[in-house]
């Protein structure tokens, strides 16, 4: 009674089937079931396979062995991950963690944020939780290798440059295939430049490639002419043989011929730029001295007073006048000229000007002078260096062959010129000028002929006084701004002074140059204290031979 129901039920759900379908039927749920497998394969397994070429990566990485992480990192840019590039920024920025047993690794961004390693997916983990991935040197290299390779697609030409530089400072011979295909899409000429060479750089390296090859990678290397270049090439005949050895000792001798070169101009720009900085820092000194016989002690410190003038205007541009904060120099060589200027002619008439004919007893007033105004500089700005920052047009470097010159010290260069020849116009084209070389020449006689000798001395002090100001904000821009920067430049002042001829300026520019260059090729062989130990003794002998200087003044109470 009970099996009927059933019996009909699965009578009425049958569906009659014509018997040469049956077949096709079965083919095409077949087909289904397979067309069905497949999706879900594509779905799932698919993104999986894609990490899958990066799986190896990440297990090496997170084993925590050295060896392991290097050749991770060196098999990283060809893994095909898409989160490689995250993977090494978190490893340059100490971001990349581990979990040993699980074999699992972790990126966080800058806001600590976690993320699957393998998917880039947002991981619900703790870095507390989790070990750091450990670097040495080795790996550091190989690190900045996958860094380089990783960037030279970006359509950042800045970062493909120096994806290119790292690649050839590393020499990894698994970015060669990037290196090649970034050079097929590269379309600025200095970075293919730099891409040939880190390519040649990996080929004439590998002893695989034919000799033809590594010939032509050779040449390349020594069109670069750099350091690094030497490096490679000397690498290359330590161990290779025949012409290639050969090619490569050849290419590294001219190179380190041409550098030698390089660096003897190097040590003349240095030096030049050097004198402008003692030019500048004498030139006020040399009218101070030249003029009026003083030994002024505190000459530094108008220098010094100059540099803060240059802070005080900057620090004023920068709370009332953003806007004025990159032409804030134009505003403060004036205002230092003034300020030390004044400062200096109070000196004068307050002090000096009862000293006259007393060198021992002004020597020592005007170093007293120096302590005080160091004093007063602590109290009202504090012991603390001060930074002035430079303009923008004073910023940055450009390269001149192997020598990289910086903007700063080409404009001070240029300013010190400038100062120079105006003060030069100041002394030969107006009355003043011409009434301060008949005193500096004959001091009784211009007294005589009505010239005001004791306002004479008063204007040559504040005009020394000013041009020092004025090389205190030069100065502010490649030195520390302390109570004691003027002390750093007194002693080389008046060894420029008196080397070049006391009163003249034209010696005063030719002892700066001679002494700045001098001191930048001694420094490499005897250092620096010893190189200005030397010079100090060959200034002493060669006073005694001549008295005056370079080029002494002429006049009859000179020569008496």
């Amino acid at each position: 009674m009970n099996q009927l129901p059933r019996l009909r039920a699965s009578r009425a759900l049958a569906i009659p089937l014509p018997a040469n379908g049956a077949k096709s039927l079965i083919e095409t749920l077949a087909f289904a079931a397979a067309a069905f497998v497949l999706l879900i394969l594509a779905l799932f397994v698919a993104p999986h396979a894609r990490a899958q070429g990066g799986f190896d990566v990440i297990i090496g990485l997170t084993t925590d062995k050295f060896p392991d992480t290097e050749r991770a990192l060196n098999e990283l840019p060809g893994a095909g991950l898409a989160t490689a590039p995250d993977i090494v920024e978190a490893l340059v920025a100490n971001r990349l963690y581990f979990n040993g047993p699980a074999r699992k690794l972790y990126f966080a961004d800058e806001a600590g944020k976690m993320f699957d390693a393998a998917t880039g997916e947002s991981a619900d983990v703790m870095a507390s939780a989790l070990k750091k991935v450990r670097i040495n040197n080795a790996v550091r290299r190989s690190l900045d290798a996958a860094r380089g390779a990783l960037t030279l697609m970006s359509p950042d030409p800045a970062k493909r440059k120096a994806a290119a530089d790292s690649v050839f400072k590393s020499r990894d011979a698994t970015a060669l295939p990037l290196l090649e295909a970034a050079l097929a899409q590269e379309t600025v000429s200095a970075n293919r430049k730099i891409l040939e060479e880190a390519r040649a750089a990996i080929i004439a390296g590998d002893s695989g490639a034919n000799e033809v090859q590594r010939l032509e990678a050779i040449d390349i290397l020594k069109s670069r002419g750099d350091q690094d270049a030497v490096s490679v090439l000397t690498t290359i005949a330590s161990w290779s043989e025949g012409r290639v050895k050969a090619a490569a000792d050849s290419a590294s001798s001219v190179i380190q011929a041409k550098l030698a070169l390089w660096r003897n101009v190097q040590n003349i720009w240095y030096g030049l730029s050097l004198g402008s900085v003692l030019l500048l820092a004498a030139i006020g000194l040399a009218i101070t001295f030249g003029v009026m016989g003083i030994i002024n002690m505190a000459h530094g410190e108008m220098v010094m007073l100059g540099a803060y003038t240059t802070f005080a205007v900057q620090e004023w541009a920068r709370t009332s006048h953003p806007g004025l904060l990159n032409y804030s120099l134009f505003i403060a060589i004036p205002l230092a000229f003034l300020v030390t200027a004044a400062v200096g002619i109070l000196i004068e008439r307050v002090v000096i000007r009862f000293l006259y004919g007393r060198p021992l007893e002004t020597l020592l007033a005007t170093f007293g002078i120096s302590l005080i105004l160091q004093q007063a500089v602590r109290t009202i700005f504090g012991a603390n260096n001060r930074e002035v920052s430079a303009p923008s047009f004073m910023a940055g470097s450009f390269d001149f062959g192997s020598l990289q010159i910086g903007y700063g010290r080409m404009w001070i260069i240029v300013f010190a010129l400038a100062v120079f020849f105006a003060l030069q116009f100041v002394l030969r084209a107006t009355s003043f000028g011409l009434r301060m070389r008949a005193v500096t020449q004959n001091r009784r006689m211009a007294s005589s002929m009505g010239i005001d000798t004791n306002r004479i001395d008063a204007m040559a002090f504040g005009l020394g006084s000013g041009i020092a100001g004025m090389a205190g904000v030069a100065l502010s821009q490649i030195d520390n701004v302390s109570p004691n920067l003027g002390q750093s430049y007194i002693i080389d002042s008046f060894m420029v002074v008196v080397f070049g001829g006391v009163g003249n300026l034209w010696g005063t520019l030719l002892g700066a140059l001679t002494l700045g260059v001098a001191n930048k090729f001694l420094e490499p062989i005897a250092g620096a204290v010893l190189g200005k130990i030397l010079l100090l003794v060959f200034i002493i002998l060669f006073i005694q031979k001549r008295p005056r200087g370079l080029f002494a003044l002429k006049g009859r109470a000179v020569e008496a």
